[in-house]
């Protein structure tokens, strides 16, 4: 694979030529890992998708300035991707502020959005320049007043969040009763509180939780605004879908976002919006390549039926893979993600399919991928493929057991780089449509080019 290592980008990265897609890249890995016992789980990442979906955000929401979660997905790749478009991201922690300021963002583009922190990290935040926190209590308020005099604070009020897959409001968020007497509290240790935040969830299944969320913060600005603070922030947090098989589209979410922010927070108020979207960006962004490194046949001793008569109900196949829940799949138990594969090789229309469960590579019984799903009988050294498997995924995956993670291979257009370049260099240019963006300029002309879908053709990169 041809690959590129630009000034700018400490890291490799595949340019995409005509008419190829990280599928592609998908089936060139798979052969060439295929040449060797060296089967090991590995990741095609297309950090073209991580620019469509900016381009799609600033299309639906355009008062909406997205601040990207970094735990969400915390490779440097994609957070200097995400940093070349100039937009902002919501750290948790000292070590996300410094990956963050360590690419060159500005702390004005950084929010500590974490309600309960440390102090020694207040501390951080504060003799790096990042003003912009939450908090949803007294004792976050006093810690505050303590280590960081020039702190910008949100408040983080909860929300119904009972439609959403992850809930935090069990965790983080103070309920509107409490909300004047934290502001007041606020005012008598000469805290500066500007603005109101809120997260309905994450894989949020019902917009209308947007729509009360955005009145309950309206009010209390009303009662920010009567003590005398200067509320000019709104944060709308997460909860965006990451992929287009979600329950919930995008837009459908968006379509009750823009009416209610114009109801309460009209252009007029000059009141800024922000987000955290974080699988959002990712999710579908990330392809996921596991191989079958053992296999186990389960017959059904009651069938009574001899070998030759075998049907797709008489046995149960259990597949074991180079990655698991203490890797990768750690979002089954952590994110409630439901990971179903496709297969590399296209079954036949005969091919029979048996009852399956897929495991991980640990020693660990806990360390279950799918515990049933069909597919036909496949051997060791077979692929399987995980698609949108981008958010929490690699952030928190671990080395349990001495199984390593999976390698990443970054993949880019020209086109898309090129407009990285002239962001990079001119600033934010005009939004563009996708179509531009992701059509692949004419060929050098070198022979055989189109015959691979990354190769180093000679088109002039800035």
């Amino acid at each position: 694979m041809n690959t590129a290592t630009p000034t700018e980008f400490p890291f490799e990265f595949a340019f995409l030529e005509e008419g190829f897609s990280a599928k592609d890249i998908v089936e060139q890995k798979i052969n060439e890992s295929s040449m060797t016992d060296d089967r090991d789980a590995f990741y095609i990442c297309d950090l073209g998708d991580v620019l469509k979906k900016h381009l799609r955000w600033m299309r639906a929401l355009p008062r909406v300035t997205p601040f990207y979660a970094v735990k969400c997905n915390d490779s440097q790749a994609v957070v200097r991707t995400l940093a070349s478009q100039g937009i902002g991201f919501d750290c948790a922690s000292k070590a996300e502020i410094q990956m963050v300021q360590s690419l060159g963002v500005d702390p004005s583009r950084i929010i500590y959005a974490n309600p309960c922190k440390q102090v020694s990290q207040i501390k951080y935040a504060a003799t790096h320049g990042v003003q912009m926190m939450t908090f949803d209590s007294e004792v976050e308020l006093m810690k505050v007043a303590r280590c960081h005099d020039n702190a910008k604070l949100v408040l983080r009020i909860a929300t119904d969040d009972s439609k959403a897959v992850c809930r935090l409001s069990v965790k983080f968020g103070a309920p509107l009763k409490a909300c004047r007497s934290l502001l007041e509290r606020a005012k008598e240790l000469g805290l500066d509180v500007v603005g109101v935040s809120f997260h309905v969830g994450s894989g949020c299944t019902d917009p209308r939780s947007f729509t009360q969320a955005i009145a309950d913060a309206h009010c209390v600005f009303a009662m920010g605004n009567e003590l005398g603070f200067g509320m000019n922030l709104l944060d709308i947090g997460g909860g965006f879908p990451g992929s287009d098989d979600s329950p919930i589209k995008f837009e459908e979410i968006t379509a009750v976002i823009n009416p209610a922010l114009e109801k309460y927070f009209p252009v007029d108020t000059a009141v800024k919006i922000i987000a955290e979207p974080g699988r959002f960006y990712v999710a579908s962004a990330y392809t996921l390549v596991v191989n079958i490194i053992a296999k186990k046949v389960i017959m059904d001793e009651e069938s009574g039926s001899d070998e030759e008569d075998e049907g797709a109900s008489e046995k149960t196949l259990m597949y074991y893979v180079n990655d698991g829940v203490y890797g990768s799949f750690n979002c089954i138990l952590f994110d409630h993600a439901h990971c179903l594969p496709t297969l590399h090789k296209k079954p036949k229309p005969d091919e029979v399919m048996y009852p399956c469960s897929i495991w991980g590579p640990t020693c660990d019984g806990l360390d279950r991928i799918v515990e049933q799903c069909n597919l036909p009988e496949l051997q060791v050294g077979d692929w399987l493929v995980f698609e949108n498997m981008g958010a929490y995924t690699v952030a928190a995956a671990s080395t349990f057991n001495g199984f390593q993670r999976p390698d990443i291979h970054y993949v880019m257009s020209r086109n898309a780089w090129q407009h990285m370049q002239q962001i990079h260099s001119q600033g934010l240019p005009a939004p563009m449509e996708e179509s531009s963006l992701f059509e692949v300029p004419a060929c050098c002309g070198r022979e055989n080019c189109l015959k691979m879908p990354t190769h180093s053709c000679q088109t002039n990169v800035v």
